[in-house]
């Protein structure tokens, strides 16, 4: 077969950008769904992942702050508006009377947990996957969380750190 070029195989990094970018856009699709599902809870958008952020238990409103990228005084009337709602309570932190803690209340983490069955709903692409391409997404994203996870227990949180110890190692 003359004339013709052997293709390279292509980069650990063009594999990773070629998997990611349609997880990427299948995320952003059904993210454009997230309004409406919200609202068939009566919450916002923000509000139904508040509720799913405070699943993980008490949080001090400091930390609702950094998990929405606003300044603690944007959260106060949010969650005041979940607060009158019958969802959430403020109390004081043990650890420090001053610090606020939200907390679901039976009413809210029985909303929660509503919300998150209608959220993992899958959408009907999934679906329509064969049992064994079903499995096999399953393990991969599994494998993937599990590797965030470890991240974070080490305390990093992104592609940057791992491209800083890449460079390190080289």
């Amino acid at each position: 077969m003359a004339g013709e070029q052997k293709k390279s195989p292509p980069s650990e990094e063009r594999l990773a950008r070629e998997a990611w970018a349609p997880l990427f856009e299948l995320i952003q699709e059904q993210m454009r769904h997230f309004p409406a599902l919200a609202a068939e809870f009566e919450l916002s958008p923000v509000q139904a992942h508040v509720l799913r952020m405070l699943g993980c238990g008490p949080q001090p409103m400091s930390a609702l702050a950094d998990y929405l990228s606003c300044d603690a005084s944007n959260v106060t009337g949010l969650v005041d508006r979940l607060e009158g709602r019958g969802l959430m309570e403020r109390r004081s932190a043990e650890h420090d009377r001053r610090v606020k803690m939200l907390c679901l209340t039976e009413a809210g983490r029985a909303l929660r947990q509503r919300l998150q069955e209608r959220m993992s709903e899958p959408p009907e692409v999934i679906v329509a996957l064969s049992s064994q391409e079903k499995c096999s997404l399953r393990d991969i994203l599994s494998q993937a969380m599990e590797r965030l996870a470890a991240q974070k227990a080490q305390g990093r949180s992104g592609r940057e750190d791992g491209a800083a110890e890449e460079a390190r190692e080289g």
